[in-house]
């Protein structure tokens, strides 16, 4: 490492947290659903809700790398940093680049959708979802056809992510899943380091979106 370069933080334990839990309560989504074990399904898409609460509400309140704000940029900024795909050079982004932000608000997009619908949805008629019966049996089974085609969506969505990241390992040089394992980046000494916030706010965000999916599923669910 040159005196030009420094390890920087620039993601926090819980942004991490929440982006290989959702890994894993998507492969858990898809094999419960493949192997018929809907319970476990169903538990899995709480779980998976709650970590889009918990994610859209640090995107406002939590480290400066985590917020909406600092990774939203203009449609043509994304354009034009996918044109030097191909220019094999250091990764200087803080957080996400202007590409990858908009990757981010699609996946939490499809996600959204995925476990919203999923709440209203049965299974074929025999097992309903906790909401179902807020909205009778035909909306039910169109919410659910939603359902299986917004996953091949989702599905598509995430093969393109694992391809980008492919595509900067190989083409630019760029590691970006060693920095979401470990939190820390190399980057010029001359970019400042995002602020991160208190772990405690984060458990207590987590809470709340905990709090409001259990009132959720047990307050107006089916019993």
């Amino acid at each position: 490492m040159s005196d030009a370069a420094r390890p920087v933080e620039v993601w926090d334990a819980p942004t991490r947290l929440f982006h290989w839990g959702i890994v894993f309560f998507f492969l858990v989504s898809y094999t419960s659903i493949s192997l018929d074990w809907i319970r476990l399904h169903f538990l899995s898409g709480y779980c998976m809700l709650t970590l889009l609460l918990f994610r859209l509400a640090w995107g406002v309140i939590g480290s400066d790398s985590a917020r909406f704000s600092s990774f939203l940029r203009p449609p043509e900024a994304g354009l034009r940093h996918l044109r030097r795909l191909l220019v094999r050079e250091p990764d200087t982004e803080v957080g996400h680049n202007a590409a990858g932000g908009w990757m981010v608000i699609l996946l939490l997009l499809l996600l959204g959708l995925q476990v919203g619908t999923g709440l209203f949805s049965n299974e074929d008629g025999k097992v309903f979802a906790p909401l179902a019966g807020l909205v009778g049996r035909s909306v039910s089974d169109t919410l659910a056809a939603v359902h299986g085609f917004n996953f091949n969506l989702l599905l598509g969505a995430v093969i393109l992510h694992l391809c980008a990241i492919a595509a900067y390992r190989v083409l630019k040089g760029q590691d970006l899943v060693r920095p979401m394992l470990t939190g820390r980046k190399i980057l010029p000494a001359s970019l400042p380091a995002p602020l991160l916030r208190s772990p405690l706010l984060a458990v207590a965000a987590f809470g709340v979106a905990a709090a409001a999916v259990w009132a959720l599923v047990t307050k107006l669910g089916v019993h």
